[in-house]
This record gives C-alpha cells, sequence and structure tokens, in this order.
C-alpha cells in the first residue's frame, strides 16, 4: 500500500479548509469568553477510568485505547472532552461557586458515527458548572444560538427533549442495562413495534407513556399531549414545565424555530435532565448537541450541577458560509534594508506580505495580492496592482 494513504474516515485538512477552521474556532471561542467563560487544554491521553467512568457503553466503543509503556495502566485517546472538562472542575479548580469553561481541541473515534463522517473530529464545547436552576440551560443554549448565528450559517431550529421523562417512566422497573439499551434504541429509532415487545411485561403506565413518546415529536403542542398522555407525576410535571420554559425564552430569538422530540435520547450516556440539538441548512443531523448532565463529575469526587453543549468544527466548516479572503500585499525579494523594513511595518500593521522569491514571479497568486509593494523615488510604498 502506498506510504500517502490514510485510514478510512481520516484525512488532511488543505489550506483553504484549514483557515476556514481556524477563523470559525477563533470567533467561537471570542464567542464563549464574551460570556464569560474560561479556556482549558485538557490532554489528549488520559488514564482509561477517568475518561470513561460514568459515560455508559457508547463513549466505551468510540474510545481508541493502547497500554502505557511508562506504567502498564491502560490509557485511552479522548473521544469526547465533557469528562475531562468534568475532572478540571472537580479536581483541579474544586471552586465553591459557578465555573463557566471552554475548549478547542481534536477527539478521535474508532469508528464514524454516521457515513462519510470524520474519526477526528474538532470538538468545541463550553459548559457551566455549580449552577442547578434553568437559567445555566438557558445561557447555554443562547450562547450556543450565538455561536452559530456569528458563523452566519442560517436560520436554526432548536430540537428539545429532556431525559427525566424516560427516566420517569422507567423508574422502580427491574431493567437491566442491557434491556434498558434496547428500550433507548427503539425509542430513539421511534420503533413502536420493538418498543411494544420489549416492554410487554412492563406495568401498563410505563408501556403506554413509552408507547406515547415514539409520537411525541412537532412543535409546541406535543407538551399538552405530552401532559395528557403521560403519567400526572411530579418528576413528569417538572420536565414538560422547564422544556415550556425554555421554548418560550429562545422562541424569539430571530431565524430560531423550536420543536421537541420526546423520544430523542442519542448521545452519551451521562445527560440527567433537559437535551437540546440545534439544526440547521445543509446538516443532516445536528450540527450541536447539549444539555443538562449533572451526575458527570460525581465520578471525581464533586457532584456538581452541569449544563453545556458541543459541535464538531469540521462539520460547522462543511456549511458555514466562506468569509472572502483577507487581500494581501505582494513584495519583491531583496536583501536592501529599507525595502525589509517596509515588509516588516506592514506585517506589524497586520497585513499579509508575500514576498517573491526569485525565479517565481509568474507563479498563480494564491493569497489574492490586490496590491503590490513597489519603489518610488527612494521609499517603498504600497499601490494598487
Amino acid at each position: 500500500m502506498s506510504a500517502w494513504v490514510l485510514p478510512d474516515h481520516i484525512a488532511d485538512v488543505l489550506p483553504s479548509e484549514a483557515r476556514h477552521i481556524e477563523e470559525l474556532r477563533r470567533l467561537l471561542l471570542d464567542s464563549a469568553r464574551g460570556y464569560g467563560f474560561e479556556l482549558v487544554m485538557p490532554p489528549l491521553l488520559e488514564h482509561l477510568e477517568s475518561l470513561l467512568s460514568g459515560t455508559g457503553e457508547a463513549l466505551d466503543l468510540l474510545t481508541f485505547k493502547l497500554v502505557d509503556q511508562l506504567s502498564g495502566r491502560m490509557m485511552g485517546l479522548r473521544a469526547d472532552t465533557t469528562p475531562q472538562v468534568a475532572r478540571i472542575d472537580a479536581h483541579l479548580l474544586n471552586r465553591q461557586g459557578v465555573t463557566r469553561l471552554c475548549y478547542c481541541g481534536p477527539v478521535l473515534h474508532t469508528r464514524p458515527d454516521r457515513p462519510h463522517a470524520t474519526r477526528e473530529p474538532l470538538q468545541f464545547g463550553a459548559e457551566i458548572y455549580g449552577h442547578a436552576g434553568q437559567e445555566a440551560d438557558l445561557e447555554a443554549l443562547t450562547l450556543a444560538l450565538d455561536c452559530l448565528r456569528a458563523t452566519q450559517v442560517g436560520p436554526v431550529t432548536v430540537d428539545l427533549a429532556d431525559v427525566r421523562l424516560v427516566r420517569a417512566l422507567l423508574a422502580g422497573l427491574p431493567v437491566d442495562g442491557a434491556a434498558l439499551a434496547r428500550v433507548h434504541a427503539a425509542l430513539a429509532a421511534k420503533d413502536a413495534s420493538t418498543l411494544a415487545k420489549l416492554t410487554r411485561d412492563f406495568p401498563a403506565p410505563s408501556r403506554q407513556g413509552l408507547a406515547a413518546l415514539v409520537e411525541l415529536y412537532g412543535d409546541i403542542t406535543v407538551l399538552t399531549e405530552a401532559s395528557r398522555h403521560l403519567p400526572d407525576t411530579a418528576a413528569v410535571r417538572q420536565a414538560l414545565d422547564q422544556l415550556r420554559w425554555l421554548a418560550g425564552e429562545v422562541a424569539g430569538h430571530e431565524g430560531v424555530q423550536v420543536s421537541f422530540d420526546l423520544a430523542d435520547l442519542r448521545g452519551y450516556a451521562y445527560y440527567s435532565g433537559t437535551r437540546f440539538g440545534l439544526y440547521v441548512p445543509g446538516s443532516s443531523d445536528a450540527l450541536v448537541r447539549g444539555g443538562r448532565y449533572d451526575e458527570v463529575g460525581a465520578v471525581f469526587g464533586r457532584n456538581r450541577p452541569a449544563v453545556g453543549f458541543s459541535l464538531d468544527l469540521r462539520e460547522l466548516v462543511a456549511v458555514a458560509p466562506r468569509p472572502a479572503l483577507k487581500a494581501a500585499v505582494r513584495a519583491p525579494w531583496g536583501q536592501e534594508q529599507a525595502l525589509r523594513q517596509a515588509i516588516a511595518d506592514l506585517r506589524r500593521q497586520g497585513e499579509t506580505v508575500v514576498c517573491i522569491l526569485p525565479g517565481h514571479e509568474s507563479e498563480v497568486d494564491e493569497f489574492h495580492c490586490d496590491r503590490e509593494l513597489a519603489r518610488q523615488g527612494a521609499d517603498w510604498v504600497v499601490r494598487p496592482r
């Protein structure tokens, strides 16, 4: 096999796309900083138990594993950054109040999560620790919307769900982990017939409530239907009330449409409450996924309230309009001190100056040089090309 062939679903990022990704990365990090989020940079490699504790089977199957040659312990290449940020909040920062953290870095997956997806997403995320109220859920969702608005991806559909609805319907039932995973998969796929077989021995309220969830997707009227078809328990009422409040808060945002899918359980197992997915034109799946995961830090000794979201910059770059390339200045190569000083001054002013090396004067201009540095008398001046 040729040495230049890369593994399946792994690809180089070439200059034009890399430039766009970097512009988006800076834009998203600046948006998060505007909300008071602090940047953290967790390592790509960690002890396996730290990466996977409390995350469920899905993340385990996505994680590359290897043996540490120094300690002999099993290690993993992160497939998701949230558990690492929870560790930082719980163990390293250990603050008493609210902590806002953001990050942006590569994660690695053993297999793509859908056809044509990369196994090396570039994950950006923002997370709030220490506040159990709905205000944190709203702030996380609002920041996610502002991030997408800044990238000019177009109208956004916010799809809302809540893990507590399914938990309430399954509460107290003697269901093992494997059976529970099959029920979750049937709900996510809206496979009513399989769900009916899996739940045929469940108590009637649970069986009927789970069957109803499959049909509970659409606009705000879904919440009214849910109130009619789901058991009237405190947990169900609280989840529906919070979904209604959150939808009302974001519905007024320009270019935002709100929908609901109360059977949506896709993603990692650490979610514990309200969940959201953001969809934009041109994307086949949710571009952003987030929600509340209050129990994610428990394995690190602090079971703090937590809410946040993440997205893959490589998916974002595929749907975000590419900004115009910043024009550059073309300059001759030379050893004259005045020329070198003029080039250095322009670069300090933020200009891109491309020096044309000897013998390459006729090559294609990759940087769209709309001006050139030329001698005018004793001086070097910038003039239009």
